[in-house]
């Protein structure tokens, strides 16, 4: 008995990863995802779904399409894996360090403002006492 590949069309995909057709035919025209054509049908590979998940994961996780691209590339050339997982975790660790900044950045951005509006509801208050604003 044959086993039939399962396919996928872009409108279950797009559903499937609460995205839009639009969104998948980049990824497509950008080669990172490969469907086959019958006609001007497109009918995505189970690979073509993982890859998908892949892809938007990456980018919710503040990855480039590049980088992504890189990432994917070490899949499909390393069958152990091994050097993709590396690669991943470096690059992870890296995404990690640039967060934790951003965010000691914000903290200092909030900071600075609370002490701002501090300072300016102050002001104001002293300028109610003394009659100065009605």
């Amino acid at each position: 008995m044959k086993k039939t590949r399962r396919r996928y069309t872009i409108s279950e995909l797009a559903q499937m990863f609460d995205t839009t057709s639009r969104t998948i035919r980049y990824y497509e025209e950008v080669g990172l995802l490969h469907p086959e054509r019958f006609g001007s049908r497109r009918m995505y590979s189970e690979r073509d779904r993982v890859r998908l998940k892949l892809i938007l994961r990456g980018r919710r996780l503040g990855f480039s399409l590049d980088e992504i691209r890189e990432m994917l590339d070490l899949y499909d050339t390393d069958p152990t894996e091994v050097h993709q997982l590396r690669e991943v975790v470096r690059r992870g660790k890296e995404k990690i360090a640039e967060i934790e900044a951003q965010i000691r950045d914000l903290e200092a951005v909030r900071n600075e403002l609370q002490d701002l509006v501090e300072r300016l509801y102050q002001s104001l208050n002293e300028k109610m006492d003394r009659g100065e604003v009605s």
